[in-house]
C-alpha cells in the first residue's frame, strides 16, 4: 500500500485535472456546452435509452438532464420517440446529425490532446490510459452508491 503523503499528492493531482477539463471545454463551440457533449457520448456509447437513465449516466438530477436533453434535441442531435413500453416516457437517441457533431468533437479533442502532450511517448499515453482506468474501476460505480465506502470500524466487545 502507498504512503500517505502519495494519496495527498494524488489528492492533489486529480483536483488539478479540473483544469485540464476546463481548458478542453474552452475548445467546444459555443452552441455545444460540455454537458451536452456529454449526453451525445453517452447515448452512443450506451443507445437508446430513457431521459432517467440518462441522468443516472450523468449523476445528475432528473430536472438537469431534461434541460441537457432539450438543447441537444433542439440542435437537432437526439431524437426522442415515446417509448413502446410506457407512452409517458420517451426513448432517446443520437441523430444522424449529433452522429457527425460528436465525430467532429472527438476529431477536436484528440488534435487538442494530441497537441498538449505532443512530446508523450506513446508508451506514456498508454500508460496514462491504463491508469486511469485502473482507477475508476477502483472506484466502481461512484453514481449508484451515491460516495465513497464508508469503513466499518469494530471495537473488541467490553467484558
Amino acid at each position: 500500500m502507498a504512503e500517505r503523503s502519495q494519496y495527498e499528492e494524488l489528492a492533489r493531482q486529480i483536483s488539478a485535472i479540473g483544469a485540464v477539463k476546463r481548458e478542453m471545454a474552452r475548445g467546444l463551440p459555443p452552441e455545444c456546452p460540455p454537458a451536452s457533449a456529454v449526453v451525445l457520448t453517452l447515448l452512443e456509447k450506451h443507445g437508446e435509452m430513457r431521459t432517467s437513465r440518462l441522468a443516472e449516466l450523468m449523476a445528475i438530477d432528473m430536472s438537469v438532464t431534461s434541460r441537457h436533453v432539450t438543447h441537444v434535441a433542439d440542435r437537432g442531435w437526439i431524437e426522442r420517440r415515446p417509448d413502446p413500453q410506457d407512452g409517458r416516457s420517451r426513448l432517446l437517441r443520437i441523430s444522424e446529425s449529433g452522429e457527425r457533431f460528436l465525430a467532429d468533437l472527438s476529431a477536436h479533442t484528440t488534435e487538442v490532446l494530441a497537441a498538449h502532450l505532443h512530446d508523450w511517448s506513446d508508451e506514456d499515453v498508454a500508460q496514462l490510459n491504463a491508469l486511469l482506468s485502473r482507477l475508476r474501476t477502483s472506484f466502481g460505480d461512484c453514481r449508484a452508491r451515491g460516495g465513497p465506502p464508508h469503513e466499518t470500524k469494530t471495537t473488541a466487545p467490553l467484558s
